[in-house]
């Protein structure tokens, strides 16, 4: 057929055989690579509130009252 193309996946867009096959060998070492990539940030978001939620803000200078606006006379 010359005007068919070539195609890993059927009328359905499901994937077929030889895409699978040729998915194999990188299915383990996608996952290893995705969950280091998630503990990684996991571990830098935990720090990074863990540190947030340690400051007690007990430098900064909190006003009494709002001021308020001049009046125009």
């Amino acid at each position: 057929m010359p005007g068919a193309h070539s195609t890993y996946y059927d009328r359905r867009l499901r994937q077929g055989p030889a895409l699978i096959r040729a998915r194999r060998p990188y299915l383990f070492k996608n996952a290893f690579t995705g969950l280091g990539l998630l503990a990684v940030v996991g571990g830098i978001y935990y720090y990074t509130l863990n540190a947030v939620g340690q400051d007690d803000f007990a430098d900064v200078k909190v006003p009494d009252a709002p001021r308020q606006p001049a009046s125009k006379q």
